[in-house]
């Protein structure tokens, strides 16, 4: 743990709720469409009616299952639903139907970066539970929008082993990531599919126990999060240092004020009196079910990404930048394997400088742009065969971001082949060096520069089309003489 103030040490802890990928509710077959009219997704088994009872979505537990076995989460074979009871306008029936006493997942964690070299943060379990409804506020009145409750959450609840605000922000990162690679979440913070409960305390250097909890509910961007363990770290420090006490509470980050506000005193487990829920029985998992859907697991970001520097002989940092994203690191794998080998540094290059230009200029995805894998790797092979030069390459890529097709049908059709006779350039190079007396003498006089001028001029004669390299040796050889 590391002491993160003079005699403090800081401790957090993440409930991180993810939304799971599926397309209808936990218990019903309403749609989980987002952004709906308010109370359209809806019917009496979510909207708490008596007698309605609860059906289980079987690829919810899939989904928390194939997380755990990411995280490496030991799987219980053998897990239960419990009734949650409390009175709130969020959830209708008055209990929420989660898990409490036997999760579907125990154990596990997540590598982050730390100073010194890598941290493992431990996950205590990951439970399945329904979202509850959102309540919106306004000026004058408070509505309930029920069409999110009965959503499929997974909480993810870490041991508190996180000591900063930067090892909480590494840890929710890794945490998407991995999440995003196995497809269980789109981890889509602005759509709420990714919310963390906090909980920061306090204590003074060389004490064992934990200092008093304070929970911060609700956080749903990673800089709010930055922001709210700042001030509530700052918060709590002065108020144990000028002999103050801790009280156990659940506060809200108000960002516009900048400072966390208290809500409520801190609820127990006991609070909720907690109940197994008698209309679902028990999840049965088989030893053969389990395996097949750890089979079905994609790698590793972090095992991806030492696969790929040694693989393709690419650096680390190229590796980890195309490994963020899953659709990107599958996107530059497919180019690369259709290229030589030993090509893989240049498939990257045209990834991680044109394409990431290209995707961020417009707002999309690679998935959502026309260019292909095998249409980048032949652009690749035209530049290397020297049938097109690198800038005709990049005035070619636009098009196939955009409109997909493939570049060597396109240098044919349009007459964009590289001009590479010797003779032909000899010509451009003694017009270009005719027409630009002053810079052949600047050139002359010691002004290096001037060269890459008729260099330059001379790309410009051939419309773009001359080889680079053998201009380059014609023109020093020319000035040479001169």
């Amino acid at each position: 743990m590391n002491v993160c103030a003079t005699n403090y040490l800081i401790t957090i802890g993440l409930e991180t709720h993810v939304q799971l990928k599926t397309r209808t509710k936990m218990f019903c077959g309403c749609s989980l469409q987002f952004g709906a009219e308010p109370n359209t997704n809806v019917c009496p088994v979510c909207l708490g009616y008596p007698g309605a009872l609860p059906v289980m979505n079987r690829e919810a537990i899939k989904l928390t299952v194939m997380s755990g076995l990411m995280l490496g989460c030991g799987i219980n074979r053998r897990s239960t639903f419990d009734r949650k009871n409390y009175f709130y306008p969020d959830m209708s029936k008055n209990y929420q139907i989660s898990q409490n006493v036997r999760p579907l997942c125990l154990g596990g964690g997540v590598e982050i970066a730390a100073p010194g070299g890598t941290k493992r943060v431990r996950i205590n379990h990951i439970h399945l539970e329904e979202d509850a409804a959102k309540i919106n506020h306004y000026a004058r009145f408070s509505g309930v929008d029920f069409n999110r409750c009965g959503t499929p959450l997974m909480e993810i609840v870490s041991e508190p082993e996180l000591s900063s605000p930067e090892e909480a922000m590494a840890y929710l990162l890794a945490l998407k990531q991995i999440l995003v690679y196995a497809g269980v979440s789109d981890c889509n913070l602005e759509e709420g599919n990714m919310r963390s409960d906090v909980n920061i305390s306090v204590r003074p250097e060389g004490q064992e126990a934990l200092g008093t909890k304070v929970e911060i509910k609700n956080m749903n961007t990673f800089k709010g999060i930055h922001a709210a363990l700042d001030y509530e770290i700052a918060r709590q420090l002065a108020t144990v240092t000028r002999g103050g006490v801790i009280v156990q509470e659940t506060r809200r980050w108000d960002s516009d004020a900048g400072e966390t506000q208290p809500m409520r005193g801190k609820e127990n487990a006991h609070d909720y009196r907690y109940f197994p829920e008698p209309d679902l029985v028990p999840v049965d998992l088989t030893e053969e079910l389990v395996e097949t859907w750890r089979k079905a697991l994609p790698e590793l970001p972090a095992a991806r990404r030492v696969r790929m520097a040694a693989e393709y002989g690419i650096p680390e940092y190229d590796a980890a930048v195309l490994a963020d994203a899953k659709e990107n690191a599958d996107f530059f794998e497919a180019a690369a394997r259709l290229c030589p080998p030993g090509q893989g540094k240049t498939v990257s290059n045209w990834f991680m400088t044109e394409i990431m230009r290209l995707l961020s200029e417009s707002g999309k995805s690679i998935s959502q742009c026309a260019l292909t894998p095998a249409a980048l790797a032949e652009l690749v092979a035209l530049v290397d065969g020297r049938v097109i030069n690198g800038p005709t390459a990049k005035e070619l890529l636009p098009e196939l971001f955009a409109r997909g097709g493939m570049p060597a049908a396109l240098v044919e059709a349009r007459g964009l082949g590289q001009v590479s006779d010797a003779g032909t350039l000899e010509g451009f190079v003694d017009q270009v060096l005719a027409e630009n007396a002053k810079s052949v003498a600047d050139f002359k006089a010691g002004k290096k520069a001037a060269a890459g001028y008729l260099i330059g001029q001379v790309m410009k004669l051939s419309k773009g089309k001359a080889d680079p390299k053998l201009v380059g040796k014609l023109v020093a050889g020319k000035l040479a003489q001169a």
